[in-house]
């Protein structure tokens, strides 16, 4: 596959990825490339109005930190999901390895979500995240998962 246009918005993601609100937390892609490897960069725009602010925590609102981990699942989603092979395939899970959370997200910040695959074979994938605010590393990893078919069997 030849390297996506520069800037995809939220039309285009729902075409893409399964997820829908409130669960949906990829704003745009600004860059997806798939040569020398398969990488992309999302942005997630972070404000009071999110659904999880109501319970964490009320008196000091801070993004959770399992849900930016999923919005640089997703932003690695939708650059796989790009690939020809996947197209009506469903990404899942399968671990996480050296995760570190080391910044609060807060509402107003704009999160940058990054992802760059170390290895994708037969329909199983590893990919380095990172999302920062301002320059600033809010939380690192990496991200394991799995490609499914759409009855529920692992692709292979």
């Amino acid at each position: 596959m030849q390297d996506e246009k520069k800037e995809t918005g939220i039309a285009e993601i729902k075409k893409i990825i399964p997820h829908r609100y409130p669960f949906l937390l990829v704003d745009k892609i600004i860059e997806v490339k798939q040569e020398p490897v398969i990488r992309a960069v999302g942005i997630k725009n972070v404000t009071y109005n999110e659904p999880f602010f109501q319970g964490h925590f009320p008196d000091y609102p801070i993004m959770p930190g399992v849900l930016v981990i999923e919005a640089l699942a997703q932003t690695a989603c939708i650059a796989g999901m790009m690939i020809d092979e996947n197209k009506d395939k469903i990404p899942l899970f399968t671990g996480i390895e050296d995760m570190k959370i080391r910044r609060q997200v807060l509402p107003g910040d704009t999160l940058m979500l990054e992802a760059e695959f170390l290895v994708f074979r037969r329909g199983v994938g590893k990919v380095k995240v990172r999302a920062s605010v301002q320059g600033q590393t809010a939380v690192e990893g990496i991200i394991k998962f799995a490609m499914m078919e759409s009855n529920g069997e692992e692709k292979s």
